[in-house]
């Protein structure tokens, strides 16, 4: 006998109990859809090819009431890290996809894209950002882009991007080295030199900045502060021990010496996440940049 556990988008949970035939032995668990009552758009997942014809997997949030007549903004939700995925046949909860669900109530489309380097796709595609961390997925996220602009219903004046920790590195590379495609960012907890980041996760993924100066110059986004024009807000854990917080206020020194438009908000005494009740202000302030200024 085996147990065979599985999720999909309309499922939330089903376990089974199966002989070696394959045989259903008895339902153990079929999970009610906590979100049933609620109005949720519809999750796609497909993909699309990038300039080099490499397959990559995107996942798109509709608007409850989507209708393709009308012109509608984006929400790009990036993570892209090495060895990481996001876009998978699975039941979507947690903070995050709630946080879409209501974006997408609110009139925007939610669109994520595994760029290269994202696990599950083999040696060569994994490997492909080694040395180069940000260049690469910028590459990749704009193909997401360059497709969306062929939708007849995506309003192409209104990108804005989020996401946190190695997202908030991408979002905040998205605003400034992409020739202002995106008008609004918000990135959490972002790493904004490689020189600041722990040493183990650092080399393994851009080797020494000894034996990769250039690598690290290029990736370093305190060389395109003066490339900001968008709205970007940033936020930062101040006891964050795992991006430290002198990343976003080294960038903050840098856009004041430039003299470029910044928002930013530090959330005291938490660590690479808010959690608790200053969650609800951290996303009732994510929520309001993006209907404010998208």
């Amino acid at each position: 006998y085996f147990i065979d556990s599985y999720t999909n988008l309309e499922t939330p949970r089903i376990i089974n109990l199966l002989n070696k035939k394959g045989e259903v032995i008895k339902n153990l668990l079929s999970a009610d859809n906590p979100l049933k009552e609620y109005k949720i758009g519809k999750t796609k997942i497909f993909s699309i090819k990038n300039d080099e014809g490499v397959e990559l997997f995107c996942r798109m949030i509709l608007p409850p009431d989507f209708d393709e007549s009308k012109k509608y903004p984006v929400i790009v939700y990036v993570y892209g890290c090495p060895h990481a995925q996001e876009i998978i046949n699975s039941f979507g909860y947690g903070r995050y996809f709630l946080w879409f669900y209501m974006m997408a109530q609110k009139g925007y489309i939610i669109f994520t894209l595994d760029n290269r380097g994202s696990a599950n796709r083999g040696l060569e595609f994994e490997q492909a950002t080694f040395r180069r961390l940000g260049t690469i997925e910028i590459k990749d996220q704009m193909s997401g882009v360059k497709y969306l602009k062929t939708l007849p219903y995506i309003d192409t004046t209104r990108f804005g991007v989020f996401g946190w920790s190695y997202g908030g590195f991408m979002t905040t590379s998205l605003m400034l080295r992409t020739n202002n495609t995106f008008k609004v960012g918000v990135g959490g907890g972002a790493v904004i030199d490689w020189k600041f980041y722990e040493v183990m996760y650092t080399e393994r993924y851009m080797d020494t900045p000894q034996a990769n100066p250039e690598g690290y110059k290029e990736a370093s986004l305190l060389n395109y502060v003066q490339n900001l024009n968008g709205k970007l807000l940033l936020v930062h854990g101040t006891s964050d021990p795992v991006v430290v917080w002198q990343n976003t206020l080294a960038f903050v020194q840098k856009a004041t010496e430039l003299n470029k438009p910044l928002d930013y908000y530090p959330y005291i005494g938490h660590g690479h996440g808010v959690t608790g009740k200053d969650a609800l202000h951290l996303y009732t302030k994510i929520t309001n940049y993006f209907i404010d200024n998208l």
